[in-house]
This record gives C-alpha cells, structure tokens and sequence, in this order.
C-alpha cells in the first residue's frame, strides 16, 4: 500500500537553498598581500548563515593542516569561530580571517585532543559516561551520568585529572544516560516504539527510511499502528559500535517516500542531508515529544550505554524521552542532520541528548535522501515543476518523514507518520512557525 498523503496544510517556511561556498570565491585573491597581519586588520568576519559557516570550516580545516584546532558557529554574531595552534605560518591566518572567519588562539591541538579522548576510551570506558571536544573551551567535556559512583566516578576522575587541568572538563548529569526506545505510538514492534527519521532511496531503488540502530536491532518488521502488520523490514542496522542508525525498506515498493519532516503543525521539505557544527540551532522531532530545539553542543561523541559504546555521535541540548529514538533532527532551512540516539534527562529538566549524524549513516547504508521516483528530495531542486505525484517542490519532495514520517499518522489531525490518529497534537493546535516550539505532538 502507498503512504502518500496529500498534506492539509503546506509548509509555512519552505527549505531554503544552500549554496555550498566554493573555496576560489572565499579565498579573496589579496589574501597573500600581507607576512606581518597587517592586511588581515581590516578583514573583518563575515556575517553566515550556518550552513555555509559549516562549508568554510570544512575549507579552513584543509587549509590550515595542523594549525587547525577545531570550530564553532557563533549563533548570535552569525559568524565562524576558527581555533588556531600559534605558529610561524602567519600566511594561512592571514588567508583564514580573509575567508571570513574569527579566529581565536587556543593552546590544545586537535591531536592532542583525540589522545586525550582515546586515553578515556581505553581506561574509562563505564556505562553511564560521555566525552565530546568542546571548541568552545578548547577541551574534552567528560559528562557522567547518575549511575557513575563510587570506584567508577573516583577512576574517572583521576583519569581526566590525569590528562592535565587544560585539557578536559568533567560534568555530572542528573540523569541516566539510555537509548529512547519504548512502548506506545509511531512504528512498532512488539512491545517497541520509535519514530522514523528520514525518507530515503536505497541503493537498489526501493523506499526505505532512516531510524535508530538500537531500533533496528531491537526488532526486523515495523508496523505503523500497535500490534498492526508489519509496513517495513530492517535491512542493515548498526549498534552499539561505529554508530546507531538503521535502514528499514517498506515492504510495499509502490511506497512514496520523498523527504519531509511534518512537525505536527507545518511540513518543512528537506534539501539535503549536512554535517553539524557546533553552535548550530537544530530542531528535533519526535513522536513522544514533538517539536523541540537548541544547539549543537560536541561533535564526534562517545557514548557508553548500558548496551555498549557508540562513537561518532552529535551532542546536543535539546531534550527527548522515550519513543523519540530515531526521530529527525534538522534545521529550519530544510537541511538533515541525524536521527535521535540516547541521552539523560527529559523535556522538563533537560538534559544531553545524542544524534547519529545523517551524512555518515547514507554512505555506510548506501541511501540517498528522499524518494528517487519524486526527482528532487536528494537536495536536487525541482523549483516550480512539480514533482513526485505532483506537488510542487521547492527544494525536495514532499511528504516524506512528515506525512508519512516512515509511516503515515495523523497527530492531532495532522499527518505525522504512522497511519493512525493517536492523540492529542500539538498543545496550541495553532500554525506558529517553525522558529517556535509548537507543542508536544502526541503528548508526553
């Protein structure tokens, strides 16, 4: 069967296009003009939005080499942060300020920064523990949960003193750091809930979708309504290890599936998958808790489960609770980041939340966005010809991990994916946009 749905409402802000900042147009051709920094005095840092300040210090990594010490996107300035390790080669600071970044000199280095993040790994690797690089303070930031007592916290900290007093940071969490899977709505097996993430091609042409790797190894066939039939079956899932993401294929090949996230109130079409920065404002939605937001807070997290270790994780602030594992977290231009882990806490105390970042799950799953048939969806752009089964699509197709959300469901009336009503929508049940929190979608 198809779960297409023609949405009730379209999308109050539409993805914007991004355009990805070629290096010869950034790099400005005087950026040579000055050895002594006196050039670089008038080069002021330029005002960008995420995505791009993302695309420059991607460029200013390489250009850099080892002078390179990590980056962050400065939400309020609109402007990127670049790390620096002081050295003779003026010239590529000189080039880097040109480019449009703020530079700050800080003393650690990237590689001593991963030394330090693998000495944990090898001699504190306990459940219920945590460590990311924080650009912003130029140190690892160790979080331990509330099951961390006695011998296992006294190791920790001695190993994180260890390191040396500028190089890490230990934070207590209040919370138990889990993976958000549970019993209740949004697609099910047996006694499991998870919501879907993002509507994708598989490399063999058939409709799939993106969830949680802990989902998709907690079960091999999804439904879309509790002790339903089965919709979709697990094709790969990785977890704990190298990540947690799953590829689940709909069992229907008919299946429409292009790339959308219905936030309960509005559908924002979905350009393309990208890589987070830090500082970077995203959106989370979940079919627990809806639509919640806040900031990227570490890249490259490693996270010790109850089930074991996952690395190469996104931390962030941004609350989510049971049922929400394998939800989508975006940005307000349309632009996919990752699918819900784990973390501690709730959406009233907060907590740290964990995301498997979207760009690395396609290429081990060998996916692309959106639905192949739909000719846009992928972050081709199908401007004001229409696409899919018709509609107009921007910067994508629509209907994807919105409407259908890898299944269909309407929530409070509005299609959020699952293929049933179940519950209460948003808590306004008004149109705010996107930029506003809109509510607990099914409910907490």
């Amino acid at each position: 069967m198809s779960h297409k749905r023609i949405p009730k409402r379209k999308a109050a802000i539409a993805a914007g296009s991004v355009v990805a900042l070629g290096a010869a147009a950034i790099l400005l051709p005087n950026a040579n003009a000055s050895q002594d920094g006196a050039s670089d005095g008038a080069a002021a840092p330029k005002t960008l939005k995420a995505a791009d300040a993302s695309d420059l210090a991607s460029q200013l990594a390489g250009m850099l080499g080892d002078a390179f010490a990590g980056s962050y996107y400065d939400a309020e300035s609109q402007q990127l942060v670049v790390n620096v390790i002081p050295g003779d080669n003026n010239n590529v600071v000189v080039q880097a300020k040109q480019a449009g970044a703020k530079i700050r000199e800080v003393e650690n280095s990237l590689t001593e920064l991963a030394s330090g993040a693998q000495t944990l790994k090898s001699e504190v690797t306990i459940p219920g523990t945590a460590w990311a690089v924080d650009p912003r303070t130029n140190k690892i930031l160790v979080t331990a949960d509330s099951t961390v007592t006695g011998d296992n916290w006294d190791q920790l900290e001695s190993t994180v003193d260890s390191l040396g007093s500028g190089m890490a940071t230990i934070k207590k969490s209040a919370g138990t750091f889990k993976t958000f899977l549970s019993g209740g709505d949004a697609i099910f097996a047996g006694g499991s809930r998870c919501s879907a993430g993002f509507n994708v091609t598989a490399g063999d042409g058939s409709p799939a979708f993106l969830t949680a790797g802990h989902c998709g190894v907690a079960a091999e066939q999804w439904s879309d309504a509790e002790g339903g039939q089965p919709i979709a079956t697990v094709d790969q899932a990785t977890f704990p290890g190298d990540g947690d993401f799953a590829l689940v294929k709909y069992d229907d090949p008919a299946t429409e599936a292009p790339s959308e996230v219905n936030t309960g109130d509005q559908t924002v079409p979905i350009s393309q998958a990208a890589d987070a920065e830090v500082g970077l404002q995203v959106l989370r939605m979940g079919s627990t808790t809806g639509l919640n937001d806040g900031q990227v807070t570490g890249l490259d997290a490693t996270v010790n489960y109850p089930e074991g270790t996952v690395t190469g994780l996104i931390q962030t602030d941004v609350c989510a609770e049971p049922g929400d594992s394998g939800g989508s977290l975006f940005t307000q231009d349309g632009l996919a980041i990752g699918l819900t882990s784990g973390g501690s806490g709730d959406c009233t105390v907060g907590g740290e939340t964990f995301f498997q970042p979207v760009t690395t799950a396609l290429e081990a799953v060998g996916a692309t966005l959106g639905d192949a048939a739909g000719g846009a969806g992928a972050g081709e752009e199908a401007g004001g010809e229409e696409a899919g089964a018709g509609e107009e699509a921007g910067a994508g197709d629509e209907a994807g991990a919105g409407e259908e959300a890898g299944a269909g469901e309407e929530v409070g009336g509005e299609e959020a994916g699952a293929g049933e009503e179940v519950g209460n929508g948003n808590a306004d049940g008004t149109g705010n946009g996107l930029g506003e929190i809109v509510g607990n979608g099914v409910g907490n």
